[in-house]
């Protein structure tokens, strides 16, 4: 996933941060109290509930409790320090929760590398540690034996929207099981948001008089006039109309080809289900060999920069910024990154967000990697207070995400910070705000209601005002094609295809697999490149078959059952 994507959702996300449900805090003193009950009956209810269902009752813990967990690097500002900053303050005044022995690695690699030595060593790992998407890592902490299922805590603990998306959703818990308990509470993620769509050169569009593509034989036909009648008058030679990436990965955030493969029937390199249900892989599918026939068209044809196999997905994203391709895949933020390049380097530019287009049997897919979780939070089974970590997640749930209008969060998070009073009004105007900072470090990273941005983009695309605080900020920060792509990639829900395969490596995975994608990778890229016949495909899927594929299907098959079937 794009690491600059990351940098600008925060903008949105960590100034509103999840939803306001409900509020334990203002609520949780109501719960408890009841009219007839006598001040010892009272006094005496009280002193047989745990702890634990008292911060709950009142919204925070009095006396305030310690706990340790993981802070990944962090920006302060005010002289602030990780010892103390904004939000421990907050954190201490409003939860009754402060740091202890907490963790602060220098980075991701950094952090893994940390997790790993305590493993081997035998050192004290935090009450509440950070997991990464990692389910090689995952499967280590599971099986390191220093860890509890949260299966009671998160039934009994978590708010309804947590639990609700958890519902919704069965697959997210799937990375997190394992013999038959679930280990992992999950972090919410917005979802939809790396959708493939196709952004096309709009200026080109209407100078050609093109429609809409909703065919792959209606974009071929844009592909060729893009080239061949370049509206900016550049030679054919100087035009590749297709920007894709062709180094690691084909199924990916951009200049992907999952649309592609999609509209024969498969996306590939992800575990998708067959008509009977069970996992297949998406590479080693007839459609497949449609789709590599159909590239091998279009490179021949000049469609397809002959140096993509040497770009990563950023790079591929260059030659549509420069003016030399027409159409870029990529998801609903590109108007973020890369777009404003394009505008930059080609005046008069314009671009457009559009849907996938169907195949000639009528298929169409794109890949669909996330349920709404983004990592996850393990409890040490020494925890004093294991359920500290729902209260502290709750509150941002119900009080951060989508703030209402006279909350305290209605701005922001905190005032002079994220948010302050300019003139006489209260604004989360960045540039209005002197040292404006919104990079908090919440323990659990900014809190997201995973359905809302898509919905609250769908919103303003369709002409309504923004009311609460958030799609205020959304239709602030996000640009106007933004928010007609969240409406493509929403017309197009039901082609999704999920990625079903999200635990630890099998047996035969960890023998086999690198050669095996090596040989897919090595083996698409010359059918594309016209080095092999298409008919290479057969034999790489006799092959894959032959040397492990067969049985890393039964294997992900077996896990898929074993996660699927609690």
């Amino acid at each position: 996933m794009s690491q600059f994507r990351k940098l600008w959702l925060p903008l949105v996300g960590a100034t509103l941060v999840v939803s306001a449900c409900s509020n334990n805090a203002d609520n949780g003193g109501n719960a408890a109290a009841t009219g007839s009950a006598s001040p010892s009956a009272s006094a005496s209810a009280s002193e047989s509930k745990s702890e634990a269902d008292l911060a709950f009752e009142r919204g925070k813990y009095d006396p305030p409790i310690e706990i340790s967990t993981i802070i990944m690097p962090k920006e302060y500002t005010k002289g602030e320090t990780k010892e103390n900053n904004v939000h421990d303050r907050w954190m201490l005044e409003t939860l009754g929760i402060k740091h202890k022995d907490t963790w602060y690695p220098a980075g991701s690699d950094q952090y893994k590398q940390q997790l790993q030595l305590a493993l081997t060593s035998g050192e004290k790992l935090p009450d509440f540690v950070m997991v990464p998407t990692d389910a090689v890592l995952t499967n280590q902490l599971i099986d390191s034996g220093q860890f509890m299922p949260i299966d009671e805590l998160f039934d009994k603990y978590a708010n309804d929207l947590w639990k609700g998306h958890a519902q919704e959703h069965p697959e997210l818990w799937y990375p997190f099981t394992k013999d038959g308990k679930k280990w992992n509470l999950p972090i919410m993620e917005y979802t939809d948001n790396d959708d493939t769509i196709l952004w096309l050169r709009e200026d080109w569009m209407e100078k050609l008089q093109l429609e809409a593509p909703k065919t792959i034989a209606d974009l071929e036909i844009i592909l060729d006039k893009f080239k061949n009648e370049n509206p900016d008058g550049l030679a054919p030679k100087d035009v590749y109309p297709l920007a894709i990436s062709l180094k690691n990965n084909t199924n990916t955030w951009m200049g992907g080809l999952d649309w592609m493969f999609g509209a024969y029937g498969t996306v590939q390199e992800q575990w998708n289900k067959d008509a009977s249900g069970n996992l297949e892989y998406g590479s080693v599918n007839p459609g497949a060999k449609q789709a590599l026939s159909k590239l091998q068209e279009w490179m021949d044809k000049g469609y397809i920069h002959p140096d993509s196999a040497l770009w990563d997905e950023g790079k591929s994203a260059e030659i549509w910024t420069k003016g030399n391709a027409g159409v870029l895949p990529g998801a609903n933020w590109v108007p973020d990154w890369p777009a404003p390049d394009l505008l930059k380097n080609v005046p008069g530019s314009k671009y457009k967000a559009y849907p996938v287009p169907a195949g000639p049997d009528g298929h169409m897919g794109t890949k669909w990697q996330n349920s709404g979780v983004n990592s996850s939070f393990m409890i040490n089974k020494d925890a004093k207070h294991p359920e500290a970590i729902i209260l502290y997640y709750n509150y941002l749930l119900d009080n951060l995400a989508n703030p209402q209008v006279g909350s305290p969060y209605e701005y922001g998070f905190a005032q002079g910070y994220d948010w302050d009073i300019i003139d006489g009004q209260p604004t989360n105007d960045k540039d209005k705000i002197k040292d404006f900072f919104d990079k908090f470090p919440y323990i659990t990273g900014p809190a997201r209601i995973p359905d809302l941005y898509m919905k609250s983009l769908v919103k303003l695309a369709d002409g309504g005002a923004p009311e609460t605080p958030y799609e205020k900020q959304l239709a602030t920060f996000r640009k106007p094609e933004n928010w007609y792509a969240a409406k493509v990639v929403m017309s197009q829900m039901d082609i999704r295809k999920q990625n079903y395969f999200t635990g630890a490596a099998t047996p035969t995975m960890i023998s086999k697999w690198n050669l095996l994608r090596q040989s897919e990778l090595e083996t698409f890229n010359k059918i594309i490149y016209g080095k092999l016949p298409v008919d290479a495909f057969d034999d790489f899927v006799a092959s894959w078959k032959a040397n492990g594929g067969d049985q890393v299907t039964q294997e992900v098959n077996d896990w898929f059952k074993s996660v699927s079937q609690q």
